[in-house]
């Protein structure tokens, strides 16, 4: 882990869709910096680049120009491989929809990436069962995804982001699939859990009280950055 208080540097970021009839430019020379440990929050119209911001941060695609930095290593000049375990070890990646295995418990749906990251089978159902219990799911992780309410398989997908202890957290949308009552409390949930584990978290949303959560926030407009001051 690098020793610098700041964990991403985007630089003069670029992206543009190129068709055979238009280039579509969603950021240009967009500029970001966030501080180990902080919680931002990204905002902006549907449209606007939140999204592809984000999978850009976690190597998910690639920018056209400029650079992302996070923890000191390029994301854009990792190969394949050392992108996987970037992916595996440093981020925990939360998406508007949960993608828990439907053939799985919570509970195996959790301890899943740390067993594959290595983990001993016993310490990865043990870290899995704690973090399962911390969402408010102890009983609740024997079931199968179709057993669980909404609420409760964003909740398990919120341990399972944590369950390989990630430096970094990215959440796409994390309530955009909620009623107002189980968007409040897995957001709550997200935030408090960020700020107990002094992970960073790096949220993008358009419900606007879940981005008043944030200790930075920023707004995402016709491809560029700004920070919102409160």
């Amino acid at each position: 882990m690098s020793d610098s208080e700041v964990i991403l540097s985007v630089r003069n970021l670029e992206k543009v869709y190129r068709t055979a009839g238009e280039n579509l430019v969603i950021f240009k020379n967009l500029n970001m910096e966030v501080k180990r440990s902080r919680q931002c929050v990204i905002v902006g119209k549907s449209g606007s680049g939140k999204s592809t911001l984000l999978n850009i941060i976690g190597g998910l695609d690639k920018a056209s120009g400029g650079t992302v930095c996070v923890d000191g290593q390029a994301v854009s000049s990792m190969t394949e491989k050392q992108t996987v375990k970037f992916r595996r070890n440093f981020l925990g990646l939360i998406f508007q929809f949960h993608y828990l295995l439907k053939d799985f418990t919570a509970l195996e749906n959790v301890f899943l990436p740390a067993l594959m990251a290595g983990v001993p089978k016993k310490a990865a159902i043990e870290k899995a069962s704690a973090l399962l219990e911390s969402v408010g799911l102890k009983d609740r992780m024997r079931h199968f995804p179709s057993e669980l309410s909404g609420g409760e398989r964003q909740r398990a997908a919120v341990a399972r982001c944590l369950v390989n202890d990630p430096e970094l957290i990215l959440a796409d949308e994390p309530t955009g699939n909620l009623d107002p009552a189980n968007a409040d409390t897995v957001g709550e949930l997200l935030f408090s859990l960020s700020r107990e584990q002094g992970k960073t978290l790096v949220l993008v949303t358009h419900d606007m009280n879940l981005a008043s959560k944030g200790q930075v926030r920023y707004c995402i407009e016709n491809g560029r950055l700004s920070e919102v001051r409160a």
